[in-house]
């Protein structure tokens, strides 16, 4: 099963608006791989992720590259934001815990999912970032499972 689905967001506002999309429609064990390069929106989505499951504010989300997973723990569902990008294997990843947290009761969001791909559960939502203009972005969306496909399907139109 593999949902796809791209979407052009033209400024910060728009990519805010799909990650608080994203955490309203999520329910427990939802992953979402984040793929990009530097500068190109994840930790944006991250950010409205979080406003969308009342678990922080914009602001409050920073990317995690230091301390590798940040929980936010008072929203409807738990989030954890990861940032795989100093990470060298699926083992440093599984090193911090992280099988327990992505196959648990939260929705997990993985920056520089492609660095440990190996850690991930078959079942993810995959999106991909491209800059496509100063402020300007494509994001396209693979679900990778039943579960990540109910999720694509509550937010793409």
């Amino acid at each position: 099963m593999s949902g796809a689905w791209t979407v052009e967001t033209h400024g910060p506002d728009e990519t805010l608006d799909v990650g608080r999309r994203l955490g309203r429609a999520a329910r427990p064990g939802n992953v979402l791989a984040l793929l990009g390069d530097l500068g190109s929106g994840k930790t944006v989505l991250a950010k409205g992720v979080a406003e969308g499951l009342g678990a922080a504010s914009a602001r409050d989300v920073i990317s995690p590259t230091f301390v590798l997973c940040k929980e936010y723990l008072d929203g409807r569902i738990p989030f954890y934001h990861f940032d795989a990008y100093r990470l060298r294997s699926a083992a440093d990843m599984e090193a911090i815990g992280s099988a327990e947290i992505l196959e648990g009761d939260g929705l997990s969001a993985v920056e520089w999912a492609d660095r440990t791909p190996e850690a991930l559960p078959p079942d993810h939502l995959e999106i991909r970032f491209e800059v496509t203009g100063p402020t300007a972005r494509r994001l396209t969306f693979a679900s990778r499972g039943p579960q990540s496909e109910r999720l694509l399907a509550a937010v793409a139109p």
